[in-house]
């Protein structure tokens, strides 16, 4: 039996195998890839040698030591968490089987894609699902924001203190008629197409405009260096559904020591309730997930 099962090998993940290996947990890693999310960038028309500071250096550190210590990492996806007699089994969808002390749910969580044609081609050559990662990098760019959420309006308002003009393509009301929706509609380098959507994503290379179309069926062709798509994300907790509590988006709930709602289970990392979705936090969380653990053993007489 391990002390201890970490599920999921992005940033949270992979630095909670380094913290668990370090304090002489028994421990496996259990996950599809190394390094998750990490491996995606994003790279603007005329900006492609741009340097800029991101978690991936610190991130792929951590991997390197995973891959060093390969007899902990199990490459799999797993299906399910069960709760057994004061411990737990991990099951593979290989049918692999594990049973362990504790749980850590790194599996991070996916963003809600945009189904129109040019938008998988053009995926990191201007078209960025994470607003908060990518909006610094669009000083003085024509922006369109997708999306009418809290996420997508203050992706906007970040974009556009730096963007020359920005266009926030909201298929519905949302939370347009709040006070950030408002400010946003008095900012006079942004317009609000309420009631549009996204038709097409066009560029050859990179992002070079967008098709939008409104609900009466006006259609319009927008200029634009890039597209920030912010149309809300989906954790991937559902190995541990009905064993943890998780808020009406699916995010599992965690406290400040990153233990969920059932004693031996923890999670880090985008899976949870913890904002915002960003590697150097997911480090933290991963790092501070790991430390928990280990405490939690410790109690449990290891």
């Amino acid at each position: 039996m391990y002390d201890l099962i970490i599920i999921g090998g992005g940033p949270a993940g992979l630095t909670a195998t380094v913290y668990a290996v370090r304090k002489r947990l028994e421990t496996l890693l259990i996950t599809e890839d190394l390094g998750g999310k990490t491996s995606y960038h994003l790279t603007l028309k005329g900006m492609e040698g741009h340097e800029v500071i991101t978690g991936d250096d610190i991130v792929e550190k951590f991997k390197n030591q995973v891959q060093y210590l390969d007899f902990v990492c199990h490459m799999g996806t797993v299906t399910k968490v069960e709760a057994l007699n004061h411990h737990y089994a991990v099951h593979t969808k290989a049918g692999k089987r594990f049973e362990t002390r504790a749980v850590i749910v790194a599996t991070g969580a996916n963003p809600r894609f945009l189904d129109v044609p040019g938008a998988r081609h053009l995926l990191g050559k201007g078209l960025s699902y994470s607003a908060i990662s990518h909006a610094h990098l669009f000083a003085q760019k024509e922006v369109v924001v997708v999306g009418s959420g809290s996420q997508a309006l203050r992706g906007a308002a970040e974009v556009a203190v730096a963007a020359s003009k920005v266009t926030i393509v909201a298929p519905t009301a949302g939370d347009l008629d709040t006070t950030l929706g408002r400010r946003l509609r008095q900012d006079s380098k942004v317009t609000i197409l309420q009631g549009w959507s996204v038709q097409e994503i066009q560029g050859q290379d990179f992002v070079e405009a967008v098709i939008v179309k409104s609900e009466s069926g006006e259609e319009r062709r927008i200029a634009a260096d890039g597209v920030l798509v912010e149309l809300g994300i989906v954790p991937a907790s559902h190995i541990v559904s009905g064993l943890v509590r998780t808020n009406p988006q699916g995010a599992i709930m965690i406290d400040a020591q990153n233990q969920t709602s059932r004693p031996g289970i923890f999670a880090a990392g985008d899976v949870t309730n913890v904002p915002p979705e960003q590697h150097l936090i997911a480090i933290g969380e991963g790092a501070k997930a790991a430390l928990s653990a280990y405490e939690y053993l410790l109690r449990q007489g290891r």
